[in-house]
């Protein structure tokens, strides 16, 4: 049974319901199922209605079973086929409502699926046309007025929420767009500088290595002392090249934290949130660098999406035992925090590398995520805090 609603990959359910947590699209879903709910009205109605029609349940149960088959169809089918099903829907609701006057139920489900139609213009022109069809309808069946203009509000109430609903999951789904956009960018540009770096780094080492080398070699035979001056020389070349290969590569992971602040910043800032944030420039082994920009992306991304925060501070520093420390609060609603697949994700990934994560959220003021992560040894910071002006003007007094 589950197997036949197995939602389309363009479907309606896939489009407006996704995983919140993870952002994966999901399989199976009770929501179309609850919203059936209120079919009931449909069976209920002729029992308050005046001048029914005597045999109106066979009408009903056959329509019924035919609207049962639309609905499926236009939840989990292919959502470029959502405005026939829709209307299959309202021909139902036009046909049995000379039999019981419930089958308006039908023009308000056609209404709430004509608002995800891929044509958002043909679907508020058929929205307009189903109700004035309805209207035209029910004054030659003579239904009491107020049950007109109830069913007509109703009506025009649900397919506003999903039109708004689908206008608010386009705009989500933009933002996702040009953050992706511009995370693919900084990727390239980094990709570019790495390239022109290790060129002019090593192009010119090596030339210089193979030279000397190649001096030395010929100086074996003939002058032993200057030989071994050569192959010294190279070794010093080496060393020093050994030696610039580092820095770069600790300024490369270095930007690779710095392109994820900036990610956070411009995902925060479109949506209104303040952002501050103070880092250290510190040599990171690789894998705790990932760690820590991964762990900024998933606590920026639940802040945006879950928070209603007005401000997040960022703060990437050492403790004075020599742990990393990277401190994420935010002035959103607080209160229990309810692990998900991001925050579990995001604790496994933090202890992989020997560190720990806490969460320290207060109602009513927010939420503070710390990660600490062992340094080895011989990690030297040199600290430069770096800071957005924008956010900073944005932030509380005491919130600096």
């Amino acid at each position: 049974m589950l197997h036949l609603l197995q939602a389309h990959p363009n479907s309606v359910l896939r489009h407006g319901r996704v995983g919140e947590e993870t952002g994966d699209p999901i399989e199976f879903s009770w929501y179309p199922l609850v919203m059936l709910m209120w079919t009931f009205w449909i069976f209920a109605t002729p029992y308050v209605l005046p001048n029914i029609f005597p045999n109106w349940l066979w009408p009903t149960v056959v329509s019924f079973v035919a609207f049962l088959w639309f609905y499926a169809r236009a939840y989990w089918g292919d959502r470029r086929h959502v405005v026939r099903y829709a209307i299959g829907i309202a021909a139902l609701g036009f046909l049995v409502t000379p039999y019981n006057g419930g089958a308006q139920g039908y023009i308000v489900y056609a209404c709430a699926f004509l608002a995800f139609s891929p044509n958002l213009k043909l679907g508020i022109a058929l929205t307009a046309l189903v109700l004035g069809l309805y209207t035209i309808e029910s004054i030659w069946l003579h239904t009491p007025v107020i049950y007109i203009i109830s069913s007509i509000m109703v009506s025009i109430a649900v397919a506003t929420m999903n039109f708004l609903f689908r206008r608010n999951q386009q705009k989500a789904a933009n933002l996702k767009l040009s953050h992706d956009e511009v995370r693919r960018l900084a990727t390239m540009a980094e990709r570019e500088r790495i390239g022109r770096d290790l060129h002019d780094l090593l192009g010119h080492t090596l030339s210089l290595v193979a030279l000397k080398s190649e001096l030395a070699g010929k100086l074996l035979e003939r002058d032993l002392a200057g030989a071994r001056r050569e192959v010294k020389e190279v070794e010093r070349v080496a060393r020093d090249a050994l030696s610039q290969v580092r820095r770069a590569v600790t300024g490369i992971r270095a930007a690779m934290f710095a392109a994820e602040t900036a990610s956070a910043r411009l995902l925060l800032e479109s949506c209104g949130v303040g952002f501050h944030h103070s880092v250290i420039e510190v040599q990171l082994p690789g894998d705790v660098e990932t760690c820590l920009a991964m762990s900024l992306r998933e606590a920026v991304t639940n802040i945006q999406r879950h928070a209603n925060a007005a401000w997040v501070q960022v703060c990437l520093s050492l403790a004075d035992n020599g742990d990393v420390v990277l401190r994420i609060e935010d002035d959103g609603d607080g209160g229990p925090i309810v692990p998900g697949n991001g925050l579990t994700g995001m604790r496994e990934r933090v202890e992989s590398v020997g560190g720990s994560l806490s969460l320290e959220p207060v109602r009513g003021r927010g939420t503070i995520l710390t990660v600490r992560i062992p340094m080895r040894a011989n990690s030297v910071p040199a600290v430069a805090s770096v800071v957005s002006s924008r956010a900073a003007a944005a932030l509380p007094a005491d919130a600096s």
